[in-house]
This record gives C-alpha cells, sequence and structure tokens, in this order.
C-alpha cells in the first residue's frame, strides 16, 4: 500500500500505481507510474521529477515511503535525466544487468556487472530461470544473477546519501573508492560541486572537497575501531562509525542504535556533511550535527600557524603563542587566510611547546617505529622541522603489514601501531 502523502515543493512525484511487490525480474519493467515497494514498507524505488524542469525531467530513485515529505536517497541516471514523453523504463536483463532507457532505446543508466565478484545470496530467488532485483527494507537495491550471487547493489553506488548500513571505503593499492557527491540545488538532483570522500595517504582521514578544493578535514584515524555520539531528538538516538582497516582498504560504516527513527547522512548542496533524523512530531527533518561545524574549522581558514579556538562562545581564529597576525587589519576584519608568523626567528635547538587537543596539519611527513621521546628527539635533530605529534594506536586493532612479504619481520609486525608526524 502506498503511503507517500506529500512531497517537498521542488520534487513531485508521478501519479503510481503502486506496488507491493518488492522486486523485479526480467519481462516486467518498471515505469513512470508504478513503484516498487520494499518488504517492511519503509522504501520505495520509482520515477520523481524536479517541478520547475520543462520539459519534464524524470529521474529513477530511492525515497523513503513512509515519510510525508519525498526525501530522495539514491538517484540511478543523476548526469543523464529522461523526458517524460520518451517513456523511459527500467528492466531486468537476462545478462543479470538493470538497464534504464528510452522508448527510443537510448540507455540512461545501466549497471555493469561483467566484473563483479559473485557472493552468495541469504535470499530466495522468486524466479529460478533469471536475475532479480530486490529493493531490501534498508534502502537497498540489490541485483541478484540466477545463481544467486549478488551482482550489484546501489550501497556500493551512492550518490548524496549515506543510510545505515552503507559504508565509504578506500583501496590502499589502487587509490580507488566510494564518495558522496552533492545535488546542484535542491530540485536538480545532477551531480553538485561538493563531495565527501575518504583518503588513505599519509594516513586515513575525510575530506570535503568543492571540486578538487579541500574545504573540510576530518582528525586523522588513529586506529580506533568505533567512533559513536549520543543525540536527544524525539527519542534517544546514537549514531555509530565504525572503522574496518584490512591489507587491502579501509571502510567507515555508518550504523544507528535499535529502534532508532530514519536517520541520514547527506553532503548538501552547501557544501556540509550533516547528520539529519526523521522528527514524527514536526513532520521534517531535524539537523543532529554537520561538519564542518562552523566556518573557522574549514580547510585552511585560520591559514599558516593559526588555528580555530573553539573555548569560546563563538569559535574564533587565533594564533599560537610566540606568532601574531601577518596582517592585523585584515585579522581584526575577520580575514584569516594570511595566517600568523613567528614574533621571533625560530632558533635550532630551541623546545617544544606541548599544544593539546590541536589536529596534525595536513600534508604532513609519517615515521614508524618511534615512540613519544624518539619522536621528539628525531624532530629536534632536524632544523627544518618545527612540529612533531604523535600517536600510539589502539592496540585492540589487528597489526595490519602492507609491505611486501620479503621485507615484513616478526619482530616489528606491531610496532606500526607507534606514529610520529612531522
Amino acid at each position: 500500500m502506498c503511503s507517500i502523502s506529500a512531497c517537498i515543493a521542488a520534487l513531485v512525484l508521478l501519479p503510481i500505481l503502486c506496488v507491493s511487490d518488492d522486486r523485479l525480474v526480467p519481462g516486467k519493467p518498471l515505469s513512470p507510474g508504478t513503484t516498487i515497494i520494499s518488504d517492511g514498507g519503509d522504501f520505495a524505488l520509482g520515477f520523481f521529477s524536479p517541478s520547475n524542469s520543462t520539459p519534464e525531467k524524470l529521474y529513477l530513485g530511492i525515497w523513503y515511503n513512509k515519510v510525508p515529505r519525498l526525501t530522495v536517497v539514491w538517484v540511478a541516471n543523476r548526469a543523464a535525466p529522461a523526458i517524460s514523453s520518451s517513456a523511459p523504463s527500467l528492466v531486468v536483463t537476462n545478462s543479470s544487468n538493470l538497464v534504464l532507457s528510452d522508448v527510443n532505446g537510448r540507455v540512461l543508466w545501466k549497471t555493469n556487472t561483467t566484473n563483479n565478484p559473485a557472493s552468495p545470496s541469504p535470499l530466495p530467488l522468486s524466479n529460478a530461470t533469471g536475475a532479480v532485483a530486490v529493493l531490501m527494507n534498508t534502502g537497498n537495491l540489490v541485483l541478484r544473477s540466477p545463481n544467486g550471487a549478488m551482482a550489484w547493489q546501489s550501497f556500493d553506488d551512492p550518490t548524496d546519501t549515506l543510510l545505515p548500513g552503507m559504508k565509504i571505503w578506500r583501496s590502499y593499492k589502487t587509490q580507488d573508492g566510494s564518495r558522496l557527491v552533492s545535488w546542484s540545488s535542491p530540485e536538480d538532483p545532477s551531480p553538485g560541486s561538493f563531495s565527501f570522500s575518504g583518503e588513505t595517504h599519509p594516513v586515513p582521514q575525510g575530506f570535503i572537497l568543492n571540486g578538487s578544493r579541500p574545504i573540510w578535514r576530518s582528525p586523522v584515524w588513529t586506529g580506533y575501531t568505533v567512533s559513536s555520539q549520543y543525540f536527544q531528538a524525539n527519542t534517544s538516538i546514537v549514531v555509530y562509525m565504525a572503522f574496518v582497516d584490512t591489507v587491502d582498504e579501509i571502510s567507515m560504516v555508518f550504523t544507528v542504535s535499535d529502534g532508532a527513527p530514519h536517520v541520514r547522512c547527506v553532503i548538501s548542496v552547501s557544501g556540509r556533511f550533516e547528520v539529519l533524523v526523521w522528527n514524527t512530531e514536526s513532520a521534517d527533518w531535524k539537523l543532529l550535527t554537520a561538519w564542518p561545524s562552523h566556518e573557522c574549522n574549514r580547510y585552511g581558514y585560520c591559514g599558516t600557524s593559526g588555528y580555530c579556538d573553539f573555548t569560546d562562545a563563538t569559535p574564533s581564529c587565533k594564533c599560537l603563542d610566540g606568532f601574531e597576525p601577518v596582517d592585523k587589519g585584515e585579522w581584526s576584519s575577520g580575514r584569516f587566510s594570511r595566517g600568523c608568523r613567528r614574533k621571533e626567528p625560530l632558533r635550532c635547538g630551541d623546545g617544544f611547546l606541548a599544544l593539546p587537543g590541536v589536529q596534525v596539519p595536513d600534508k604532513f611527513v609519517r615515521i614508524n617505529n618511534k615512540n613519544q621521546e624518539e619522536c621528539a628527539a628525531e624532530c629536534s635533530g632536524n632544523c627544518s622541522c618545527v612540529a612533531n605529534a604523535y600517536a600510539n594506536l589502539n592496540s585492540s586493532v589487528p597489526c595490519v603489514d602492507r609491505r611486501p612479504a620479503a621485507d615484513r619481520h616478526p619482530e616489528d609486525w606491531c610496532e606500526s601501531l607507534q606514529h610520529c608526524w612531522f
């Protein structure tokens, strides 16, 4: 039974004939006016259109089925919209692919399962001789080949949204990975300027980019396996970010506590990574947290040798001790990009000042197998080294040695837990 009763002003749903089935099989196309509903009823797959598009553009997407405000969480053909008069349809092919095309045969979007590894299927198939696409109640559209192997899933091909159970990953070897890309505007799902992804070099960390320019950077990952944050919205919610580090890749998996309402992470059209929860009382999405949380923790906002001080009521840029603004006039008027300079020249051999809670700068040099004293001594012996940081990674994390087998030595297998940064 269809439960969508309203939509946001920017997007409209086509007149819908709701379909109780949660799957597509060969010979059963999905066309405008019909939807696939997940078995638990939480998500729908169908066509939607921006309200101001002329001629009317159609997108294939997944949205919350029980939320009375159209909220799209995945879009297939965001770079190639269909036109309503072209009668687009989605089909499962005999070659175990999903293909979205129009009446003229123009392919707007498709999966490419040729090189995808087979994986066992925990789900029974409704058709023993063909592929099947199933919309799960997690919001994941899963395509399975006739033998039951997973050929493709939408969770591996995100657009702007992370749902619970989805992951962002990055390969150590190839640097391939997944990322979120914003919509161009609230009414235009085409790829926008902003993206969120993870990087592995010199250590794992997250970035928000505007094109290729970083605008926010997460703290570096130091080996913890789970981070969590508690929120009190219309109910108690715990949001978890779990990190899985293997020889091949590192991934971040987003989950929420049992019984939580709908929660999603989005890279917004304004370039923020936002965590939102559906509030049943206000019938709207409520912001739980966002990054960057303030202008002064944007990438490079406080300039060289400047830092963002969050101890004040309003976070602001300040210079490190022993430094002063390069341009005091610009600094006092709120322009900090030129940063700070030393009040007195640095002398080789000067001691270090401890700065707790300060994020390690980007583009640092990492040296393994140094304890905290050795890290400081290494920097002191190099007059071009002006700062150092040390982390002893969580010992509960399995040691992973990514060097060629010939270069590995059992005695230093776990010493990589110690990291020194210059």
